[in-house]
């Protein structure tokens, strides 16, 4: 079976965002561009942890090549809904990141979930010029390919976190997620709280 690229060099709007409600929720990374609008689903640690090391990528192509970044984002950014439908096109098993010095942008791929594969791997590539994704496993797997400004990136971190941060409040005493009938809290020694 042959495998999709759904590249996006730049997108119209490329989104991190959610389906469902608190403690429900189904995150999802969304591009549109071209005429076309793919969906594919992750889980939440993996758009926590796609926020925190895009930051780092930044951060280090400043260091590094000079990038300019930009200072300060729009008081409001994008807030409106995934655009519908949102059809699931695949499960997110791994993100490659990287820095293409050339055209000063960043390259995220989603690369869909194989069969045997169930962990979470998010790392960045050694090489700065190109995505570094190992060809031989993956070779047959779709994914999703987005290349973005350093602006556009800003304006997606700040998505993410704020998407990551709308779900249910977090208990005081453990930090755990709180539901709306509470929960069984371990420092009350499995008491409802």
């Amino acid at each position: 079976m042959t495998h999709q690229v759904h590249a996006f060099e730049p997108p119209e709007r490329f989104v991190a965002g959610t389906v469902g409600p608190p403690g429900e929720r189904t995150f999802f990374l969304q591009a549109r561009g071209g005429g076309r609008l793919v969906s594919v689903a992750l889980e939440k640690v993996q758009v926590s942890l796609l926020a925190e090391k895009l930051e780092e990528l930044l951060s280090e192509a400043q260091r590094r090549f000079g990038v300019e970044l930009p200072q300060t984002l729009p008081a409001v950014g994008d807030n409106d809904p995934l655009d519908t439908p949102v059809d699931e096109e695949f499960r997110v098993g791994t993100l490659g990141l990287a820095f293409d010095v050339d055209t000063a942008t960043v390259v995220i791929e989603a690369i869909a979930a194989g069969e045997a594969e169930v962990e979470v791997d998010l790392g960045e590539p050694d090489d700065e010029d190109d995505v570094d994704v190992d060809e031989e496993p993956d070779d047959d797997l779709d994914r999703l390919r987005v290349r973005l400004t350093p602006e556009a990136t800003r304006q997606f971190i700040e998505r993410a976190r704020r998407v990551v941060n709308a779900g249910r409040p977090p208990c005081p005493l453990c930090g755990q997620p709180l539901d709306p009938a509470g929960h069984l809290c371990p420092r009350h020694n499995g008491y409802h709280r």
